[in-house]
């Protein structure tokens, strides 16, 4: 017996890839450049950057076949960050049945000198200055984001104020503390 196809549903199903498709190339695909500069400020192995973007490329068109994303660009990233997450979790998974005796993995501790510790402590110390001198608001906004991990939308509501004005308090903070811990200090020394 030969296998009948449904004309119908065929053409539904082509309709909806067609829009997925189409989806894909006008709000996925522009985000490329910016993909890019995420996954590589993030992961450690540049020469894998190609092949996991293609796998984030995957996972998103995937889920979009399903149910197209309201946020394309959040959901881009959010899938990016996701599976690096998977990607890091997978790679530090050992079984327990490679190795019968734990101390047979001769793992040297990463325990940081006593140089690595003191500019770690000066790091640190700095750190607090520069925040100290940021306005309250501003250090409040930052602080929340970046130490307590909150959202724009959290932080809003915790501050009492509106999240455009989160995001500037955001914004101006992290460009205050990016002049005041890598603004280049003068060098004195060739002068008379």
């Amino acid at each position: 017996m030969s296998e009948k196809t449904d004309p119908i549903n065929e053409s539904a199903h082509a309709t909806c890839a067609d829009g997925t498709i189409a989806w894909f190339v006008r709000e996925i695909l522009p985000l490329e450049a910016a993909l890019t500069q995420y996954l590589h400020h993030n992961w450690r192995n540049k020469s894998e950057i190609p092949d996991l973007r293609q796998d984030i490329y995957v996972r998103v068109y995937e889920a979009a076949r399903r149910e197209i994303p309201e946020r394309a660009k959040a959901f881009l990233f959010a899938t990016a960050r996701n599976l690096m997450i998977n990607y890091i979790r997978d790679e530090s998974v050992v079984p327990i049945e490679a190795v019968a005796d734990l101390d047979a993995l001769a793992i040297a501790v990463d325990a940081p000198g006593p140089d690595r510790s003191v500019m770690a402590r000066d790091t640190l110390r700095r750190l607090q200055l520069a925040l100290n001198r940021l306005p309250r608001r501003c250090r409040e906004a930052v602080l929340l984001r970046k130490v307590d991990g909150l959202s724009i939308c959290e932080i809003a509501l915790r501050m009492g104020i509106a999240e455009k004005t989160v995001k500037c308090h955001l914004t101006d903070g992290m460009r205050a503390l990016a002049d005041i811990l890598y603004a280049e200090q003068p060098d004195f020394r060739g002068t008379p």
